[in-house]
């Protein structure tokens, strides 16, 4: 029964323990927690374990296979290194709402049916919230609140979506799908919003870089990769995925190059490499699925190597913007040597990991005559070379002499970062762990004389563009200035609404309420005196005040009869509109 205990279940309690520890303790549960996980887990044969029944449905809390699998083993292994990267964290918030957080996440890969999945999807929706939050800046908050409106729209189009597929097919079990209808398609569309596919990513770039050093090292692993399994799993081959893939690789260079904060960069870059997983999920082809989920499982590896060594710079110095770094190599060695690792490995250089897992992408969509999307994904490669490769440690570590004089990260810190650069770096030079448990058994050689040598020119040529541009001066300027993305269009429409809403929607509610709610009922309070009485002193032209008449009371049965026949009256009304 132990070899079957779901790790979102230990991850939950690890969550409670560390609730109640501090110090050594706590740093011993965080990191036994996920190594746990990991052995569960490793000792667990494929099926489906802990069913149970629902509203006459069968559900499934633990399903186990290859799929499922690599993403599991990829949340497991980044939870050790974000265990060590925060131990001199003291605050236990952040880490116990990262433990539900990332259990959640690890839930939502392992549920084998569409309810339990919907249910780890919002828990995570409400745990990142709170991460986000945690910075504790005005700017934090409101950056919270604009992530959860747009999670909490994209999980009730979810949730609409799986409740007309369960009515139409009858059954709850998340198996390959594909967009055969409104239900699926609304399916499809709410796992979009988590993959932050184009004019709906706007909350990645938005949120992310608000979060503690900590915590977005934390954001930027599950929700998105989770979104990725789901497609994954849900909609492999569905052609329309190529080309939202082969937008999502293209439109962020151009933004990735503008901005001066360098953990919105590294959001915008993410989006970026999100795109090369879902073209990947669209082709459909064993290879091409094989090279998303092996990009999945490296990127949560180096992109968290790149947000750590931007974290540390920013714990250390209080500034993550270009135009405020440099200079840092001589103060923060280590921390920029792991950072080069991670700007090396996301440009696909040869012999570091996503070479081998984005080469498996392009070769799909060569070999299957898409030669557009290919020239757009090389295009893009290219591209993260400029912004990743090359901006990202540049401008934080060389550039000009910033004037900082900041510690080298703490050792933990360190022991992170080296875990990871050195993962990127085995699964460069021997992938054959990583082949192992993708999802297919398939033949694929990345380390070929001709691949190679191809690669290297397009990586040598673009730094000598990169070189050219700069020394030319038609390289955009590092400046401090606010770069409009597709959010302007959320931010005024909202604006103008609420302009609406109080010049005329707000106006007609006072009045309504005034009406039904203050006057009508005065006057009824009034009618309920004698009338003959009222009446009698309006013909007679006589002062309603109290002058010694005194009004007498009405009986309650024509009360009630005059209220009664008010209400019928505006039932009437109201049901006729």
């Amino acid at each position: 029964m132990i070899d079957n205990f779901p790790p979102f279940a230990v991850f939950y309690l690890g969550s409670l323990l560390v609730l109640l520890t501090k110090g050594r303790i706590r740093n011993t549960i965080l990191v036994a927690v996920p190594v746990i996980s990991f052995i569960l887990l490793t000792n667990v044969d494929a099926g489906k374990y802990l069913e149970y029944s629902f509203l006459d449905y069968t559900l499934n809390l633990y399903r186990v296979d290859k799929l499922s699998s690599v993403f599991g083993y990829a949340f497991l292994i980044i939870s050790v290194a974000i265990a060590f990267y925060g131990f001199h964290v003291k605050n236990n918030k952040e880490y116990v709402i990262g433990l539900i957080y990332a259990g959640s996440g690890l839930g939502a890969v392992f549920a084998g049916d569409l309810l339990t999945l919907y249910f780890f999807w919002e828990v995570m929706t409400i745990a990142s919230t709170f991460i986000i939050w945690n910075g504790k800046t005005k700017d934090c908050i409101q950056a919270g609140f604009r992530y959860f409106l747009f999670h909490l729209a994209g999980g009730l189009i979810l949730l609409f979506g799986i409740i007309l597929y369960i009515s139409e097919t009858g059954s709850t079990e998340f198996v390959h799908m594909g967009w055969t209808d409104l239900a699926t398609g609304l399916i499809m569309l709410g796992f979009g919003v988590n993959a932050a596919w184009p004019l709906l990513h706007t909350w990645l770039v938005d949120a992310y870089p608000k979060g503690s050093f900590f915590g977005t090292v934390m954001l930027t692993v599950f929700t998105t990769k989770t979104a990725i399994y789901t497609l994954a799993r849900g909609f492999s081959g569905e052609e329309l995925l190529i080309v939202v893939g082969a937008v999502m690789t293209a439109f962020p260079i151009f933004y990735a190059v503008l901005v001066n904060d360098l953990r919105k960069v590294l959001s915008y870059s993410l989006i970026n490499q999100l795109g090369f997983m879902v073209a990947g999920i669209g082709v459909g082809t064993t290879l091409a699925i094989n090279g998303a989920v092996g990009q999945a499982f490296v990127h949560i590896m180096f992109k968290s190597l790149l947000f750590m060594g931007m974290g540390a710079v920013f714990y250390r110095t209080g500034k993550i913007n270009a135009t405020d770094l440099g200079g840092l190599y001589k103060y923060m060695p280590w921390t920029t040597v792991f950072t080069i690792v991670g700007a090396l490995t996301i440009s696909t250089f040869p012999f570091f990991s996503a070479f081998v897992t984005k080469s498996m992408i392009l070769s799909s969509i060569a070999h299957e005559g898409y030669g557009i999307v290919w020239l757009t994904l090389v295009f893009a490669s290219a591209g993260v070379l400029h912004h990743s490769g090359i901006k990202i440690p540049y401008f934080a570590f060389f550039s000009h002499d910033s004037g900082l004089r900041p510690k080298e990260a703490p050792w933990n810190m360190l022991v992170a970062m080296g875990f990871l650069a050195g993962l990127n770096i085995l699964l460069g030079i021997y992938p054959a762990p990583l082949i192992n448990i993708l999802p297919y058994e398939v033949s694929y050689n990345p380390y070929t004389l001709g691949h190679v040598i191809y690669q290297y020119q397009l990586l040598l040529f673009s730094i000598l563009a990169f070189t050219l541009l700069l020394r030319s001066g038609v390289y955009p300027a590092e400046i401090r200035a606010i770069n409009l993305d597709f959010d302007y269009f959320y931010r005024k429409a909202g604006t103008i609404f609420m302009k609406f809403e109080d010049n005329y929607i707000l106006p007609c509610f006072n009045f309504f309420k005034k009406l039904f709610f203050e006057s009508i009922p005065s006057l009824l309070n009034y009618l309920t005196k004698d009338p003959v009485k009222l009446i009698y002193r309006v013909l007679e032209d006589e002062p309603m005040g109290d002058d010694g008449i005194k009004m007498q009371g009405w009986l309650i049965g024509w009360s009630v009869f005059v209220v009664t026949v008010f209400l019928v009256i505006y039932l009437l009304v109201f049901m006729h509109f």
